[in-house]
This record gives structure tokens, C-alpha cells and sequence, in this order.
């Protein structure tokens, strides 16, 4: 059984790479109709719900309100998307549009990614991603979310944002709508900053919904090599971004005791 609409991905794979490459400082894309149309709807309604999964949640002072699982009993519905996700005809085709000079690898662990879902409040500020596997300790290089939002308001919030932080700037370069089967690619390095800082404002019973999944490389670039680190977080939201940090941490704290 196929998820991926490889064939029509095929079939733009010009288009999307040339807009790949194109963007600076770090590189990105965003395209629609990643899954083939009856897959998608089938993944959007096997999507768990909050309630009826059991899902990791934990608050921290830069997150709040999000819920992540990336365990799968073998040969359910997602167990098989994400084993197509870190297949090889996808790598090949990620490979064929990012042109990482190393081989890419997947994360069978699907550590950070898997299945993430955010409730009414939730945040997730702006950011650079840890840059080494804590298992494998290859070097990530690539993110590939796929939203599964069906008419999502401008008004929920919860755009995914990119950010220019070179040469002390701090510009917004994209901001996108989270959209049912809308998929989005960018490169993971020390520049790439991305969020949703603003806090979701959606009605009862309704989330922000993607799929996560994260590659590597066993080497990277001389000129893009760091010491091992976490999650780098920047506050894009100046006193307001400061209140929501201290909410969140009071928060945590709490959650801890």
C-alpha cells in the first residue's frame, strides 16, 4: 500500500527543486497534495484525537499545549507511513530535490517526530533544531512536516514561520497556513529558525495536526559543522513573547512538582 503521491511528486520534482534551491539564507519549499487524495483522507480520519491515544505531553518555558507520539504497534496505519516516510523511494526523491552532498538517512527511532498535535494555547517558538542524533549521532539535515488540517481559519493561528536571523537581522521570510495535506521541506542547520510562536486560538474539539519526520547524514558541509547542541529557542515577539515564556514556565514548574 502507497501513501506518498511518489508519482506526482515525480512529476513536479523540476519545480519543486528549483524552489528549493532558490530560497536563502537556508532552503525551503512548501507544495500541496502530498498524499495520494484517498490516503490522505484516511490518515485524517485514523488521526487519534487527544483523547483516545496516549500521547507524550510536557510543557516546557518555549512549548506549550503540544502532544507528540512516535510509537506505533507493527503493521497499523501509521506504522506504515512512517516506515514509507524513511523509505528508500522517498529518501531518493528527497535526495534528488535537496542535492545533500552526503547519503540521507532516515530515523527509524522517529525521535522529535512521528505524530504532533496542539491544542487551544498551544505555542512552539521560534527555533534552530538540535543538530546531532542523540542515538546514531549523525547530523540532521532535513525536516518534512505534512499538516492534516481541513478548514483551517486564518484566525486559529498556528502558521508555520521561518526566520532570517543572519547579520543581526530578525525577518520573517515565510509564513504558512498549516493545511490539509500540505507538506512543507526546509534544511536543518544553524540558521534555519522556525516556529508557530503565536498561541492557537481554535474552537473546542479542534487541533493542529502534522507528521513529523526528520533525516540525517553521517558527514555535513566544513563551514556548517558546530558543536553538539539542543534546541535553540529566539523570542520573535518581543514584551508579549516574554509573558507567554513566564506563563509557560509557571506552568512547568507546576507539572514537575
Amino acid at each position: 500500500m502507497e501513501f506518498i503521491d511518489i508519482k506526482n511528486l515525480n512529476q513536479r520534482l523540476d519545480s519543486i527543486k528549483q524552489d528549493y534551491q532558490s530560497k536563502k539564507p537556508f532552503r525551503y519549499v512548501l507544495f500541496d497534495n502530498f498524499f495520494l487524495p484517498e490516503q490522505a483522507e484516511i490518515i485524517y480520519k485514523q488521526y487519534p484525537t487527544i483523547h483516545d491515544d496516549v500521547w507524550n505531553n510536557i510543557t516546557y518555558i518555549d512549548q506549550k499545549n503540544k502532544f507528540w507520539k512516535n510509537k506505533f504497534e507493527k503493521n497499523t496505519l501509521f506504522d506504515k507511513v512512517m516506515h514509507e516516510l524513511n523509505g528508500p523511494v522517498f529518501l531518493e526523491w528527497l535526495q534528488n530535490v535537496t542535492d545533500v552532498e552526503d547519503t540521507l538517512l532516515g530515523d527509524a527511532e522517529l525521535f522529535g517526530g512521528g505524530l504532533h498535535q496542539s491544542i487551544n494555547g498551544a505555542f512552539l517558538n521560534v527555533h534552530v533544531d538540535y543538530n546531532f542524533h542523540p542515538t546514531t549521532k549523525f547530523h540532521r539535515r532535513l525536516n518534512v512536516l505534512v499538516y492534516m488540517n481541513k478548514d483551517w481559519q486564518d484566525d486559529y493561528e498556528g502558521h508555520l514561520e521561518l526566520w532570517d536571523m543572519t547579520d543581526n537581522k530578525k525577518e520573517l521570510l515565510a509564513k504558512y497556513t498549516p493545511t490539509f495535506n500540505r507538506c512543507v521541506i526546509f534544511e536543518t542547520n544553524e540558521i534555519s529558525y522556525h516556529g508557530h510562536p503565536k498561541k492557537l486560538n481554535t474552537p473546542e474539539g479542534i487541533s493542529r495536526k502534522s507528521i513529523a519526520t526528520y533525516y540525517y547524514t553521517k558527514t555535513r558541509p566544513a563551514h556548517e559543522l558546530s558543536s553538539a547542541h539542543n534546541t535553540k529557542y529566539i523570542n520573535t515577539e518581543g514584551v508579549r513573547g516574554h509573558l507567554k515564556r513566564l506563563k509557560a514556565g509557571i506552568k512547568a514548574f507546576f507539572e514537575r512538582l
